[in-house]
């Protein structure tokens, strides 16, 4: 295992570094703790009491102190899951009196339910404070080699869920459908065959590149080389969390060989 050595604290006063009771939002980035923020590090390694995500993983979990209580409130998709109430209720207990970090898989800020746990420590006068992370994303192109917009491609860049709360997400598909448009498509294995027909349906070519990445960033990465009429078959034996990226596709060669290097 890797070891990393836990930032000083700040001396410039910053009240995240005060030692109070607070709740700090820390993205955890795509998994691999090279990619942590200096903040996060340093905000991991102090908490009293960590409540992480399911995705969020092992060796990132493993940069908190020994005596830091870890509360795992996992969700998954079709799955069981904590109850986002009770989730509200572990931060709101612990924020009052000790240091807490809620430890979310990715940025705070995505497909996080930020909102809804910062209106609940709103309600009940709980400090915090929100430290962003790398999203699956802006990690999983990276691994590609490419970028998410490319000049004479695509001057936008939508990133969209493939389900929520009510079932299979309905998106602008139109938008979605037009040649060079690019989409960042996060929670989207069980939705391929409905995101594939919505997008034919608006006029997406079927040879339309979809690249997958699967557990990004991480030793096990897997990237798929697919096309839109092709995207559920490849994701047959995709088990772990995949980031879609709809109107790329993978170069060849360099990213392996350039993380090998690393």
């Amino acid at each position: 295992m890797r070891h990393f050595p836990i930032p000083a604290p700040s001396t410039t006063g910053d009240k995240r570094d005060s030692g109070c009771p607070h709740v700090h939002f820390v993205g955890a980035g795509p998994g691999d703790p090279e990619l942590l923020t200096l903040r996060a590090l340093r905000l991991i390694g102090a908490a009293d009491v960590v409540i992480h995500d399911r995705l969020v993983t092992q060796e990132i979990l493993d940069l908190t102190r020994s005596d830091a209580l870890l509360i795992d409130v996992g969700k998954t998709g079709f799955g069981p899951s904590w109850d986002q109430g009770d989730i509200n209720d572990l931060l709101i207990r612990h924020g009052a009196e000790a240091r807490v970090v809620r430890l979310k898989s990715g940025d705070p800020a995505v497909f996080g339910r930020l909102d809804e746990e910062v209106a609940a420590l709103d309600g009940a006068g709980v400090a915090y404070d929100v430290t962003p992370g790398i999203t699956a994303a802006s990690a999983a192109v990276a691994g590609l080699g490419l970028s998410l917009t490319q000049r004479g491609r695509n001057a936008g860049l939508r990133i969209v869920t493939g389900h929520d709360a009510k079932g299979f997400a309905e998106q602008d598909w139109r938008d979605l459908a037009r040649p060079g448009a690019v989409a960042a498509i996060y929670m989207g294995k069980r939705a391929a065959r409905f995101l594939t027909g919505r997008l034919m349906m608006h006029g997406a070519a079927a040879d339309t590149p979809v690249s997958v990445v699967e557990n990004v960033s991480r030793a096990d990465e897997r990237i798929i080389s697919s096309d839109l009429i092709g995207l559920a078959d490849a994701l047959a034996d995709v088990n772990g969390p995949a980031v879609l990226l709809l109107g790329i596709a993978p170069r060849t060669g360099i990213p392996a060989a350039l993380r090998e290097a690393l």
